[in-house]
């Protein structure tokens, strides 16, 4: 008999659910990229293009984005999609960290397992992509602060199941619409187009995995339980939206921080984006029992709702 510390929670996996992890690894083998061949690293950045469409810049629409000259436009968007990528670093060492957990002493012979690798193995490629990209582009590490990193290390240690696949979800879905744009951008750098087609392909076999995970977790889960993921999700939610754009990118485009901050913030449009990207991530929410009231009040102070 197993000692009480190493007994696996018991959860109910079936073959249907295994075949979902068939399908993807089928679709991994046949669609994935290597970012070192595929990204043109060594092409020069046209002066004039964008790191990011202009209508995802936090500032875009606003009093103060009218007041800016091209060049600081292009050093914004380039700092803002520089500081998202390091925060998605930041987010895949987390969720690397969560999926392998998370798979110890399962049955390696599994697809679910074999996925769940391949998984690791593909955002592995993706951080040393963008790295490269924050490189290329001269960005410099837009960290977390200390309380929030604190955080994202508690997150990473303590969660479980339904609640860190349901984190990783969320990162997944709000990047997915943002760089759908990006990939599509007449005037955003080529660099930021291409790992963005990349990152788009990719992840979307790692969010139809969360999610059939997310559902298999639940299944036959009573009321306490959804409420407690629920808010687990949503508290993960606003760490990483809150995030995803760091103070300095203002200092870095020659803006008044504070001005900017208080600008990005009351942005109407701004707020009709994330609630744009978060569509279709609170409606599987909600079909899951997962948009509990607690959780909606703090997904539309950060305007996902």
């Amino acid at each position: 008999m197993a000692h009480p510390a190493e007994r696996i929670p018991t959860r109910t996996h079936t073959a249907a659910d295994d075949d979902v992890s068939k399908r993807l690894l089928d679709s991994a083998a046949t669609l994935s990229y290597d970012p070192a061949v595929e990204i043109d690293w060594d092409a020069p950045l046209p002066p004039g293009q964008y790191g990011l469409n202009p209508e995802w810049s936090t500032l875009y629409g606003t009093a103060l984005w009218a007041e800016m000259t091209e060049e600081q436009r292009v050093t914004l968007t380039r700092h803002e999609v520089g500081s998202i990528m390091t925060t998605g670093i930041w987010f895949e060492m987390i969720l690397q960290q969560m999926v392998l957990r998370d798979q110890y002493l399962n049955n390696p012979a599994g697809a679910e397992f074999r996925f769940a690798l391949t998984e690791i193995a593909d955002e592995c490629r993706h951080s040393i992509m963008f790295a490269r990209a924050c490189e290329k582009m001269g960005i410099p590490q837009y960290r977390p602060n200390q309380v929030v990193a604190q955080a994202g290390r508690a997150y990473k240690t303590l969660a479980r199941g339904e609640l860190a696949y349901g984190g990783i979800l969320v990162a997944e879905e709000v990047l997915d619409v943002m760089q759908r744009d990006w990939m599509r951008g007449e005037n955003v750098l080529d660099i930021v187009r291409g790992t963005s087609r990349i990152h788009v392909v990719e992840e979307s076999r790692h969010m139809k995995f969360a999610r059939q995970e997310i559902r298999e977790r639940l299944r036959g889960a009573g009321t306490l339980r959804r409420r407690n993921a629920a808010f687990g999700i949503a508290v993960g939610a606003y760490v990483i939206v809150t995030s995803m754009v760091h103070p300095s990118v203002y200092k870095a485009a020659g803006l008044d921080v504070g001005r900017a901050l208080a600008e990005a913030r009351a942005s109407e449009h701004r707020r009709a984006m994330m609630r744009t990207s978060s569509r279709h991530l609170m409606a599987f929410l909600a079909e899951n029992g997962l948009l509990t009231a607690a959780a909606a009040r703090l997904y539309r102070r950060i305007h996902m709702l």
